[in-house]
């Protein structure tokens, strides 16, 4: 019965399982067994609650999470269930709207293309030329940034109101955008939510239909949901509210993308019946790592506070290493995964290196590559954006989508056939003034009709065409991998990598690309041709990352979310870039910090690594490291390393965190060019060594908590808080009218008001 399906979770895992009816909210800690839960009720609910597979649906945010919780679902009942739809927001919405598409209130058809993000730049980029706006002086990907985060809040082109005179930019270019969009039959991936949302609010009969559908719902990651997400959950709910979410506010990290973690606390308002449960026990780390996590998370506000705890008492403590530079941060860490590889106590693919920004990777992959260790890079030129991949997709895409004019103006003269921009030009204006399609126009071109094209061209042109056709009739017939085929026989596709190519080497990757994507094909064969494009557009990045391989995983941390190693490395912990410099002067910015650091170190099961360095250099800069605040917030009982002896001095009464560093050279040879950070022990080319300074020495603290201070751009508030930086001063000021800011004091130019 129903016993071998809770038997296995522990009280409150199984509180949630059997908990059926009316909304319920699961606060689930790192480690905690949220997928295990999800999984196992799903299988309650069809099992023990006689629940119809198809009256089921379960959201998350890859498609490799979805893959998994199908498998793990189907392992749990015994077979495959038909019906049971578990999907990503995008991929679950994208399906629905390709069945609803002729419900008469949407402006696409159901043969709508789905563009990524390099399509949505091209498109945005022509919008500012049309309406002759200087793209280096408005960089077109944050156009489309705030294009999206006013979709993302369910804004649309005609509501969008501007408070500036970039925001006036924006409000011009959304509607012709979103007009460029629907002209070429296509959506981005915010589309696909915002267009649900608005046509089951508007179709009374299409709401309906999916409200008696959906009789059950589950939503992972819900602090990661945006508005539009959060509306379709609560629309689709109704009326039963069998609404079953599972969150957690502190690794909430995706800000930039829209997501809202106040979604967890705005569930607990419109939901007051709901059912709150807490899972925390951890069951992937140490209870070390656990305790520094919750040192860094506790001083967080607006949150559930979680007493994480795990069976894994204890653990090796955490390691914090000082390094000199990047390249010798790489050095200590490739240093200590081959000290434990050589002694077998782990493979690579144990380890995992992760940073704050995609800038950092490039030392670590030069250390990586120097010692022979091999890896793979998250988040790096994702496959499906190399340049043969995109090549190859786009002729897919003109084939299926009539209407996409993105595609059509890559592949119409790749591999180069002599149809110039002038040309191609031409050939678009002649279809708009005739109102063709793009399908329509090369079918018109292939038999024969005269287009204002001439010479080469228009040879070249209608060979184009009958290509084309001919390449969509084959496609009619289903077989995926023979259209694939013949495109790349058609089109001499790999003569053309020969030209492209700058070494043989090049040449052998992208071949390799290239049969790759056939294999992908090949998988998916039982695909249709536009049901294949969606998964391609709809895929992240991680959901093309072969995690199996026996490699080091390098990746941000915001890549990192989901994810689970042995032994986890954090570099750069230094002030500026975690937190990040764009943080230091919000608190919500600095709050998502602590949370980032805190989805960071909760990925580690056995041994946990922070570093910092004296120097970095990045973007061509190279510049002072400070040691992060956050690594004060660890207990140093929890640490070892140099920083551990730095923090035990500092917090003994008389110091205060504020290092110098000297160099103490050795002339009985020339100094060596490598840093004597990396090994301590009798180096003859000299050391550095860290000294701290008594509190007495560090210049006096300029504004103390209580004071009256106004700001140029804030206006007046009360300081809360001040502290050293390095050779500045941080402020908490919490203003009158715009709340509480972080301001570096050379910069703030505070004003000390007389009471």
């Amino acid at each position: 019965m129903a016993s071998d399906l809770l038997d296995v979770l522990n009280p409150q895992q199984r509180e949630a399982v059997a908990a059926v009816e009316g909304p319920v909210l699961v606060l689930a800690g790192p480690g905690s067994g949220k997928t295990r839960v999800l999984t196992h009720r799903i299988a309650y609910l069809i099992r023990e609650g006689g629940v119809y597979p198809n009256h089921i649906v379960s959201v998350t945010f890859t498609n490799k999470a979805a893959a998994e919780m199908r498998a793990r679902v189907e392992t749990l009942l015994g077979g495959r269930l038909d019906g049971l739809q578990i999907g990503t927001f995008h991929s679950i919405c994208a399906r629905l709207l390709r069945i609803e598409a002729g419900a008469g209130t949407l402006p696409y058809g159901s043969d709508y293309a789905i563009y990524d993000t390099d399509d949505q730049l091209s498109v945005m980029k022509s919008v500012l030329a049309d309406l002759n706006i200087d793209s280096k002086k408005f960089n077109p990907g944050r156009v489309l940034g705030a294009v999206s985060a006013a979709k993302n809040e369910l804004i649309q082109p005609h509501e969008y109101q501007s408070v500036d005179y970039f925001g006036e930019i924006v409000r011009r270019a959304y509607p012709l955008y979103q007009r460029k969009l629907e002209n070429n039959n296509a959506m981005d991936f915010d589309d696909l939510l915002v267009q649900t949302v608005y046509l089951l609010r508007d179709n009374e009969a299409v709401r309906q239909k999916y409200q008696m559908r959906y009789e059950y719902i589950l939503v992972d990651e819900f602090q990661d949901t945006n508005q539009a997400q959060y509306e379709l959950v609560q629309i689709l709910g109704k009326p039963q509210d069998n609404v079953f979410v599972v969150g957690d506010e502190d690794q909430g990290i995706y800000a930039f993308r829209g997501a809202d973690y106040r979604n967890v606390m705005q569930f607990r308002r419109d939901y007051p019946t709901a059912r709150v449960i807490l899972l925390e026990q951890n069951y992937r780390s140490t209870q070390v790592v656990l305790d520094a996590a919750r040192a860094i998370i506790d001083k967080n506000s607006h949150r559930t506070p979680k007493a994480l705890f795990t069976d894994r008492e204890g653990g090796p403590l955490i390691t914090i290493h000082e390094a000199y530079s990047e390249m010798d941060e790489g050095e200590f860490i490739v240093k200590r995964i081959q000290q434990y590889h050589k002694l077998r106590r782990y493979h690579y693919g144990d380890f995992a290196i992760m940073y704050r920004t995609n800038a950092q990777s490039r030392a670590l992959e030069d250390t990586c590559v120097a010692a022979g260790i091999p890896y793979k890079l998250v988040g790096g030129v994702g496959f499906y954006k190399r340049r043969e991949i995109r090549d190859l997709l786009a002729y897919l895409r003109v084939i299926s989508f009539p209407n996409d004019e993105v595609s059509l103006l890559r592949v119409i003269n790749t591999p180069g056939r002599g149809i110039g921009q002038k040309s191609v030009e031409s050939f678009v204006g002649w279809a708009a003034q005739r109102g063709l399609n793009y399908a329509q126009a090369l079918d018109a071109v292939a038999a024969g009709e005269a287009v204002p094209v001439t010479g080469r061209a228009a040879k070249s042109l209608v060979e184009f065409a009958r290509m084309i056709g001919d390449l969509r009739e084959l496609a009619s017939g289903g077989d995926l991998v023979v259209v694939f085929d013949e495109i790349v026989a058609r089109t001499a596709y790999m003569l053309y990598l020969n030209e492209i190519s700058d070494t043989p080497e090049q040449m052998t990757d992208r071949m390799d690309n290239i049969k790759e994507l056939r294999g992908l094909i090949e998988s998916k064969k039982d695909l249709s041709l536009q049901d294949f494009l969606a998964d391609v557009s709809l895929a992240s990045d991680i959901d093309t990352v072969d995690m199996e391989a026996d490699a080091v995983t390098l990746l941000t941390l915001h890549a990192a979310k989901g994810l689970e190693y042995p032994v986890v490395f954090i570099t750069g912990l230094e002030d500026g870039l975690l937190p990040h410099s764009r943080s230091l002067t919000e608190p919500d910015a600095m709050a998502e910090e602590r949370r980032l650091l805190y989805v960071g170190l909760t990925r580690a099961k056995d041994e946990l690594y922070l570093t910092y360095t004296f120097r970095r250099t990045l973007y061509g800069t190279s510049v002072p490291g400070i040691p992060s605040r956050f690594l004060t917030d660890i207990p140093s009982e929890l640490t070892e390393g140099i920083s551990t002896q730095m923090k035990g001095l500092r917090d003994r009464a008389g110091y205060q965190k504020a290092t110098t560093w000297e160099y103490t050279p050795s002339y009985d040879r020339a100094p060596r060019a490598e840093n004597p950070f990396a090994q301590r022990g009798g180096r003859s080319g000299g050391e550095f060594r860290s000294k701290i300074i008594p509190f007495n020495s560090l210049p006096t603290l300029k504004y103390k908590p209580g004071m009256r201070v106004h700001h140029s751009k804030f206006g007046d508030g009360t300081v809360k808080d001040s502290r050293q930086v390095g050779d500045d001063e941080e402020v908490s000021v919490e203003f009158d009218t715009t709340g509480r800011k972080l301001l570096a004091a050379s910069f703030a130019n505070l004003v000390i008001l007389k009471e």
